[in-house]
């Protein structure tokens, strides 16, 4: 590569750090197709692509297609940013593309969505969470079953920059940890108007422990679990005080970063507040959204523990041993009882909410004694990171403003006017880019261009029955046998042994003669996959236990690109099924008999594919009809656009 850059050259390279580009819907076509199998290569790395390929020598067609993206991303940054509120948003994960991956799954792509919308509405926004050198965890399939790789991403170029303090050295902030503090510097990841800041204790002072603490996201038990939380919460604060950022609205998204609480209201003591008063002060600062529907998934940390990590820091202030337990327990005047992460945070929030309507009934219900007030904002996806180019380019024809039109639902009934014939190209062209990057992927020729897609990627926890449909594999063969054929991904946590072991039955059935190049495993999911899968299937497939799924979302980016899901009546699709524009499965009871409920719920999956999907599929007419009305009715709710807007008005914005 030339030591010197070009102009073109250097506003590429500008660009490649900046994670806007992850929300262009027709970037990606851009970057790849500079060099396709060094994209591959590089885990759709732009940074270290432009390290490795000249862009002055590329040819004339793809220097005008770079030309348009960075002409779309020159306007995007001219625009103003609102002044108020200064909103902090802290979350253990961040999903933001798979070429930087401290994200497990729902609740990081989720958080990535939520910064990029952000930044597109131009909010006064800093996220805030870890850097994990080693990611979650890369799956690798050996015999039909999970094993666990941990490459280390610190060694690769990546889009973050060291924050340095004005003397240029940089920066180090000093957190409590059991009866010394750690030190931590941070990495800045710039999102358009906003910025993603990343704690990294990887420091030769710190102990092998407090290292340890940003290897891996969700690695180790308890003690690391505490730590990591200590440092997302109390070091987070204590980060954007040494930056000289002081927000009007912390948002704790999830109860991971509760710390933050305590830590916000010993200062308010320092000051001279009263205990009450600090902690009301804080309460006006702070919101609070919980996305477990389940008790067993809400951090809790007994009193040994909390005093070992945690009790220096609170006896340097003068408090009591219950202090910090009781301000995280359901009823303190329960000794035996742990400290949850989630009472923590709704007790020092003014606002707090679930993330859909029926999460919203569910949290309520869950943590009725504590008396504090739940409502619900039901999640999105981000409008334009999961859209399929080529939809965007119908859209363009058909619809121009449509990317100006995220928030006016009515505008959207246009889609239905799209003609016929290109709605059902477009889902030929889908389905045959997924399933040649099925092919890639697995490294043979898989599944039939021509045939009824379904698709299944999430997280393999057991209440998700990722192996439902294979129940009854003799009927479900008879099935797949009228033309339906089903493309699974997804990974389990290397200690949810269990969940290994939904995905090994599913993996079986992919490798049985039977069931060979009509159903397949693709491993080691990730964004990328998730995007090639919720825009390529025919059918999404989703079937968790009601009430356990508190929005699910995946189901969301199928039905931004015409994409019907076919789902249990959980999470978010109470709120978009209409009849019209997908399936359901099962019913709204909530089922105290999980067997006979997983019963009920294959019975009705198998005779909605047999009778309503399968021959509705084989009416084109009848298909790209739901199509457009999947797009109409779910695109323009559920997406970031719309969920940031709300946070905005009725969690950011606090009333006078």
């Amino acid at each position: 590569m030339n030591q010197t850059l070009s102009p073109f050259a250097i506003s590429l390279s500008q660009l490649a750090k900046d994670f806007w580009w992850t929300g262009d819907p027709w970037a990606e076509q851009v970057w790849s197709s500079l060099d396709p199998v060094l994209w591959e290569a590089l885990n759709h790395n732009p940074v270290a692509l432009l390290q490795e390929v000249d862009v002055d020598l590329a040819d004339k067609e793809w220097k005008k297609e770079a030309q348009k993206l960075l002409s779309r991303y020159t306007n995007y940054i001219n625009k103003e940013v609102q002044s108020n509120p200064r909103i902090a948003y802290f979350c253990m994960e961040f999903g933001l593309h798979e070429s930087f991956p401290i994200y497990s799954g729902g609740l990081g792509i989720l958080a990535g969505d939520h910064i990029r919308s952000a930044c597109d509405l131009c909010l006064n926004f800093v996220g805030v969470g870890l850097f994990y050198r080693n990611g979650y965890f890369a799956q690798l399939i050996q015999g039909g079953r999970q094993a666990a790789g941990w490459p280390d991403y610190s060694q690769q170029p990546l889009p973050i920059d060291l924050l340095r303090s004005a003397n240029g050295e940089p920066l180090r902030i000093a957190i409590p940890f059991k009866n010394q503090e750690m030190l931590a510097q941070a990495w800045c990841l710039k999102v358009g108007h906003a910025r993603l800041l990343l704690l990294d204790t990887n420091l030769p002072e710190n102990t092998e422990e407090m290292r340890n603490l940003t290897a891996s996201l969700y690695g180790g038990g308890s003690r690391t679990r505490i730590g990591q939380e200590i440092l997302l919460g109390i070091g987070g604060i204590r980060l954007l005080k040494a930056i000289g950022d002081r927000p009007d609205v912390y948002h704790m998204n999830e109860g991971h970063a509760a710390f933050l609480v305590v830590e916000l209201w010993l200062r308010n003591l320092q000051k001279g507040m009263s205990p009450e008063v600090g902690l009301e002060d804080v309460r006006n600062r702070c919101v609070f959204t919980t996305h477990t529907p389940v008790p067993a998934g809400h951090d809790t940390f007994y009193w040994d523990l909390v005093n070992e990590y945690l009790g220096p820091y609170r006896r340097s202030h003068g408090l009591h041993d219950g202090t910090f337990m009781n301000m995280g327990r359901e009823n303190p005047s329960d000794l035996s009882a742990p400290l949850s992460m989630t009472v923590l945070a709704l007790n020092g929030a003014r606002k707090s909410n679930g993330v859909s309507k029926l999460h919203g009934e569910v949290s309520r219900e869950m943590f009725k004694d504590l008396g504090v007030p739940i409502g619900h904002i039901t999640n999105g996806v981000h409008p334009t990171a999961w859209l399929a180019p080529e939809l965007g380019d119908l859209l363009n024809t058909h619809l121009p403003e449509w990317n100006n039109k995220w928030l006016e639902p009515e505008y959207w009934a246009a889609v239905k006017d799209i003609p016929h014939k290109e709605l059902w190209a477009l889902r030929k062209a889908l389905r045959k880019r997924l399933i040649e990057g099925v092919r890639a992927r697995v490294g043979r020729k898989v599944l039939k261009e021509n045939a009824l897609t379904i698709g299944f990627a999430r997280r393999f926890a057991t209440y998700k029955r990722g192996a439902l449909i294979f129940s009854d594999p003799e009927r479900l063969l008879k099935i797949l046998q009228s033309g339906v054929q089903l493309i699974f991904a997804g990974k389990a946590h290397p200690a949810d042994i269990p969940g290994q072991e939904v995905l090994a039955t599913v993996n079986r059935f992919a490798r049985h003669p039977d069931f060979r190049d009509q159903v397949v495993f693709v491993p080691n999911y990730d964004a990328a996959i998730g995007r090639l899968m919720t825009q390529g299937a025919d059918v999404w497939l989703n079937n968790p236990r009601r009430p356990r799924e508190a929005s699910g979302t995946s189901g969301q980016k199928a039905s931004l690109n015409g994409n019907l899901n076919f789902s249990t009546i959980d999470g978010w699709w109470p709120e978009g099924f209409d009849g019209q524009n997908g399936w359901i499965i099962g019913d709204n009871n909530d089922w105290p008999d999980l067997d006979a409920q997983d019963k009920f719920d294959l019975e009705s999956l198998y005779s909605t594919l047999e009778n309503d999907i399968v021959p509705t599929f084989k009416k084109p007419k009848k298909w790209t009809a739901m199509m457009a009305h999947a797009i109409a009715t779910c695109a323009p709710v559920f997406n970031t656009h719309r969920m940031v807007n709300d946070y905005l008005n009725q969690l950011y914005i606090k009333a006078e």
